[in-house]
């Protein structure tokens, strides 16, 4: 094994892996398995696998989807994108009692043996560390591989993969429209092909419109379905989630996530849980729903740098969401906190510039006091700050600029507050990254 003299190397390397090829992204396959085949192969090798796709979602699926395995004792391998601070959130390596993030020692060697087996030929770095993360897991035993698409499905890199344990389909609705299409039907019918005959699926709710394609494009292939609303459903009652399907009624602990979203990607979760493992135990599915984890997604920050540097008392929170059915669910949650407790509710936003910011923040009109807008100093695409407040006004919303997320927190401190604001951290996950690294907390 190639031995990692430390973490510089390690960064270095994964920095000229940006460069192998002109296109950050590029749907289709052929590099990837050209790749994969020079490794021998590792896509073959690999413990059986739940593909997950979906706009929004699909990270806080896998992560309910990984506490109700490891609660019943499975061994659980995590691929997921992209990351918060550090590139080795990507990659999560299975272990009885839960999983740990891989090495540096273990990480550099794979991606130096990509490297030197792919030779200078054109790839996309995203293809080049899937296929490196591939070998990581083929040598390390799992029941499962949680993997989450990059983008899409059907061209997407993780595609490659013939005949995984099932598949899951999470909430649809417009991103990325210079890839995966301008209609949510175009988007829907690039998820839905990861869909595989015989592969049981479970798809959460949808639009009738996406669901319409994904129902379809299931019968084309072979895919029996398994749709929430119904053939499974869940809700909260009386300070409980109520799950029911096929196999009757289970009475639950409310999701550790906070966000009503929450409980329908919680549902989704327990329904790919019971198609992998039917007989999986009540218990495992109440101990994953109260001791899951996701950073980034409605992450209340207590304690750390950005606490010190917001104005005393205040309620901070932070989340990835970027794009217009992200700032809805946001919006409602938002909406919700405010009902129990009632207080200034101020927006700190930065964005790409391939986001609709206007059509994310417009959820907040009436709801939001003020955006302070700002850059994202970690991304070359991020929007300039006076453009993203630009967009706040467009939706209605008074904004300034900062010139980053210090910054908005010091200019937030120095104003008279007669209540404590409540801070939403938003627009990206990059600048949730940024904001995690400020404040000293990156995942684990």
């Amino acid at each position: 094994m190639t031995a990692a003299p430390g973490a510089a190397p390690l960064d270095d390397l994964l920095a000229r892996l940006f460069l192998l090829h002109k296109k950050d992204i590029e749907l289709t396959l052929g590099r990837m398995e050209r790749l994969l085949a020079a490794l021998g192969s590792p896509e073959k090798r690999l413990p059986p696998i739940v593909h997950v796709a979906g706009t929004n979602g699909k990270g806080s699926t896998i992560a309910f989807l990984r506490a109700i395995l490891e609660a019943a004792g499975k061994r659980v391998h995590v691929y997921t994108s992209p990351h918060l601070v550090r590139f080795h959130e990507r990659i999560r390596l299975g272990a009885k009692g839960g999983g740990r993030l891989v090495d540096d020692e273990t990480l550099y060697a794979a991606l130096k043996t990509c490297e030197e087996v792919n030779d200078g030929q054109p790839i996309t770095f995203f293809e080049f560390t899937t296929a490196a993360a591939f070998s990581i897991f083929a040598q390390a035993p799992a029941d499962y591989l949680l993997l989450e698409v990059g983008l899409g499905g059907r061209g997407d890199a993780t595609n490659v993969v013939e005949r995984p344990a099932a598949c899951v389909i999470a909430s649809i609705s417009i991103d990325h429209p210079e890839f995966l299409g301008a209609t949510v039907e175009k988007i829907a019918w690039e998820k839905a092909g990861i869909l595989k005959r015989g592969t049981p699926a479970a798809i959460a709710a949808q639009t009738e419109r996406a669901l319409g394609v994904l129902l379809r494009e299931a019968a084309r292939v072979g895919a029996p379905a398994l749709v929430a609303e119904r053939d499974f459903s869940a809700r909260l009652e009386c300070g409980r989630l109520l799950y029911e399907d096929a196999g009757g009624l289970l009475d639950l602990p409310p999701p550790r996530l906070p966000g009503r979203h929450q409980v329908d990607n919680a549902a989704t979760a327990i329904a790919a849980a019971r198609l992998v493992e039917p007989h999986i135990p009540a218990r495992a599915i109440e101990r994953g729903l109260l001791e899951v984890e996701w950073p980034a997604r409605l992450q209340n920050v207590l304690k750390g740098r950005v606490a010190e540097l917001a104005p005393k008392g205040a309620e901070i929170w932070v989340d990835g969401g970027h794009n217009e059915d992200g700032g809805r669910v946001l919006a409602e949650a938002m909406a919700d906190f405010g009902e129990r407790a009632e207080r200034p509710l101020i927006l700190i936003c930065g964005t790409l510039t391939t986001k609709d910011t206007v059509g994310f923040l417009r959820a907040f009109k009436g709801l939001a006091q003020e955006v302070i807008a700002v850059p994202l100093r970690a991304d070359q695409y991020g929007k300039p700050a006076a453009e993203v407040a630009g967009a706040a006004r467009e939706a209605g919303i008074e904004a300034a600029s900062a010139g980053g997320v210090e910054d908005a927190l010091r200019y937030l401190r120095a104003r008279e507050w007669r209540v404590p604001p409540r801070i939403l951290i938003c627009g990206s996950l990059y600048l949730a990254g940024e904001t995690l690294a400020l404040n000293g907390t990156p995942p684990r």
